[in-house]
């Protein structure tokens, strides 16, 4: 499958390209208008950055006790019933006077709601797609959620000021609402895609087989660590610069935009391989520059260049997928995105504790140093010959 043609015309995908869309973009606003309200009543940038990604820690319990489920229910249903659970959490974090420690207790179950959707999602992407269209339809619905990310964060900043943070939460619910449509009528009735009930100690025995190969070992700490540092930074921008978040949230999605359609559609094959450590390296070098509290423009450049090499996720994705038995893709995809979230919650954290103690721009730097020193201390075990003869089993 070479072409965005061909993979429009497989059957379901289109539909699932429309759920992912709308979910993304009910997230993307919910979250900056959730972040706005927080940052607003407490001024802090700790819990401005926890309330827009703390969600992330949660996604450790769904990954170490329900991900199972991820292969064990039917894809429709499952999504259909996610969705509806997130559209009735965005609602109740809408509500006027809602205590803080509540407002934090529903984004942290929409957190754990979260991990299976995303183990259900893409192990119903990996089963309607070939084997070797998986990087073009991943590479696609990365797009689609950079295109999501730069309408919503735009259009979630002048809804905030026109509705207040309460009525984005608001419209961001409705785009739940949607998602939850189009699942139930524009997917196909499938049976789930592997055998028995879904339980912890199921979760538990199948992390365990995906955690035994040290292949599979490397390619899972690649895409959490370096990522969740790097979004630690992204959890600063209202800190740093409060008026123009916004637009340095934008510029993030059209950066990881540019970035995975260049991955995913025109980088020949044998290509890959060699741009996958720089990648993974753009990732983080250019926040370095946030040390020294760059005007706008410069810091605008920098967000994009970044969020450029998180095309390299779609590249460790694809090794995933070539060395996990096909019964297990889905509980291996849900492990990857509940590990990305939950180091992506703790990347938040740290970022917004050095903020608390130093600034957000110094936090920014220090979080990128940090991600540069673990991608070059991973880098020798995801060299590409150690992967030439890895079982699947």
């Amino acid at each position: 499958m070479r072409t965005y043609r061909d993979l429009f015309r497989t059957p379901e995908f289109t539909p699932l390209f429309a759920f992912s869309s709308a979910q993304v973009a009910a997230s993307t606003m919910s979250g900056l208008a959730l972040g706005t309200l927080v940052y607003g009543t407490t001024r802090s940038p700790l819990l401005s950055a926890l309330s827009m990604f703390g969600a992330s820690f949660s996604q450790v319990l769904g990954a170490v006790a329900l991900m199972s489920a991820a292969d064990r229910l039917p894809p429709r249903a499952a999504m259909t019933g996610l969705a509806l659970v997130f559209c009735g959490g965005t609602v109740v974090l809408a509500v006027p006077g809602l205590p803080l420690w509540a407002l934090f207790a529903v984004v942290l179950g929409m957190g754990l709601a979260a991990s299976l959707g995303s183990g259900v999602r893409f192990g119903l992407l990996n089963e309607i797609l070939p084997r070797d269209g998986y990087l073009l339809g991943r590479s696609v619905l990365n797009m689609s959620a950079g295109v999501q990310q730069i309408v919503g964060f735009a259009a979630g900043g002048v809804l905030v000021t026109a509705l207040s943070p309460r009525g984005t939460l608001l419209v961001g619910a409705g785009l739940d609402l949607a998602a939850a449509l189009v699942a139930r009528w524009g997917l196909a009735a499938r049976p789930p895609r592997a055998q028995g009930r879904p339980s912890p100690a199921e979760t538990w025995r199948t992390n365990r087989r995906l955690w035994s190969s040290p292949a599979r070992r490397h390619l899972y700490l690649a895409l959490w660590v370096p990522n969740g540092l790097i979004v630690g930074c992204e959890s600063l921008y209202v800190a740093y610069d409060p008026r123009h978040a916004g637009t340095l949230f934008a510029s993030a999605a059209a950066g990881m935009l540019a970035g995975d359609t260049l991955v995913g559609r025109f980088v020949p094959k044998w290509w890959r391989e060699r741009l996958s450590a720089p990648l993974r390296l753009l990732l983080a070098v250019p926040y370095l520059v946030f040390l020294l509290h760059p005007a706008l423009p410069l810091a605008v450049a920098a967000v994009v260049l970044a969020s450029a090499g998180y095309s390299a996720g779609l590249l460790l994705q694809e090794r995933l997928m070539a060395v996990t038995p096909e019964e297990m893709s889905g509980q291996a995809l849900g492990l990857q995105s509940s590990g990305t979230m939950t180091m992506q919650g703790v990347g938040a954290a740290i970022a917004g504790s050095v903020a608390q103690l130093t600034s957000a721009s110094a936090a920014m730097a220090a979080m990128a140093a940090v991600s540069v020193a673990v991608t070059l201390a991973l880098a020798p075990g995801l060299r590409p010959e150690r992967y030439g003869k890895v079982s699947r089993a």
